[in-house]
């Protein structure tokens, strides 16, 4: 019988890796850092594809977090079967193996992407995902195989859908243009954007609640302000929406040379999210707003420790490794 608590991370050589090793080794918990890149994170160098790399990594693991994956800017970089081998097989492996291996909590990073073309209006985990891209595709795939794994083995599975938390700039050359990074950025905590510091939250509490869920699959995303009875007035009218919620920013953006977009076309809703896991997201507009007036980073140390880590080993549009 395992006594110790060791927690498997996979991906952590990556953004979100490095955030979850970073803050469970700050709390003195036994972690193993599986990555197929070598970092000061990472204790088992291999793929979440490779079994006996994977079987290796699980011994005397008792939980796993699994953010490892390709990315949607892989698209543009890698092919369809690499992103099938690292977040279909990958994911399988590591399912199949933790079973083996007597896991009792696995959490999977998915992504809100994975809604694909269904991504519009008041989104919550009702909506029924649509993928666009061979990333949602596989991503999918992954989780409903999360889902399989745990009703024929019982392995207890929280699937987080995680909005964007990214720090490097966006990828479409005209919202680049159009907008300041942080001006960008600070637009879409209102609907779709979360802070390191909140997504590495839930997955610890996804992590310590697995077992009594079971299974489920979570919105993890920044608290919106709005309301679903706002989504039709934010398809045309979301400057005065987001003015008569928070009357002081219009001058806070005017300060800055910021503008709010006219548009917002779906609301990502964080409310089963905060209410199986007991998750309190501090980082959302409203503290966006109290860090402009104060003239402070909105951004949570986290954030600010971890850094942009970068999608390639080389230049690929504007993921770059810094």
């Amino acid at each position: 019988m395992i006594d110790v608590e060791r927690i498997l991370v996979t991906g952590s050589a990556g953004h979100l890796g490095e955030a979850l090793v970073r803050v469970l080794s700050a709390q003195g918990r036994d972690v193993v850092g599986l990555d197929v890149k070598a970092s000061p994170w990472t204790s088992v160098v291999g793929s979440v594809a490779d079994r006996d790399v994977v079987r290796a990594a699980l011994r005397g693991v008792t939980s796993v977090l699994h953010p490892a994956t390709l990315h949607k800017p892989h698209v543009e970089s890698h092919s369809r079967q690499d992103f099938v081998d690292t977040n279909v097989t990958g994911t399988l492996t590591l399912l199949e193996e933790s079973v083996a291996a007597g896991v009792g909590s696995f959490v999977f990073t998915s992504t809100t992407s994975s809604f694909g073309r269904a991504l519009s209006g008041w989104v919550t985990e009702d909506v029924v995902p649509l993928p666009k891209n061979i990333y949602g595709v596989t991503k999918v795939a992954a989780e409903n195989l999360c889902e399989l794994v745990h009703r024929d083995h019982g392995l207890p599975v929280v699937v987080l859908r995680t909005s964007r938390f990214f720090p490097e700039a966006d990828d479409r050359d005209e919202v680049r243009t159009a907008y300041e990074d942080a001006n960008l950025k600070a637009n879409e905590y209102l609907y779709r954007r979360a802070d390191i510091q909140d997504i590495v939250d839930a997955h610890l509490l996804a992590l310590e609640k697995a077992p009594s869920i079971g299974f489920d699959r979570l919105i993890v995303s920044a608290t919106t302000p709005f309301r679903e009875s706002d989504v039709d007035l934010l398809h045309g009218e979301a400057p005065s929406v987001v003015a008569s919620l928070f009357p002081e920013q219009p001058a806070l953006y005017a300060d800055r040379g910021w503008r709010m977009f006219d548009e917002v076309d779906r609301v990502y809703v964080n409310d089963r999210a905060r209410s199986v896991l007991g998750w309190q997201p501090r980082y959302d507009f409203a503290h966006v707003l109290a860090c402009l007036r104060a003239g402070s980073d909105f951004r949570s140390p986290l954030a600010l420790e971890v850094g942009v880590k970068g999608y390639h080993d080389s230049p690929t549009g504007v993921y770059t490794v810094r």
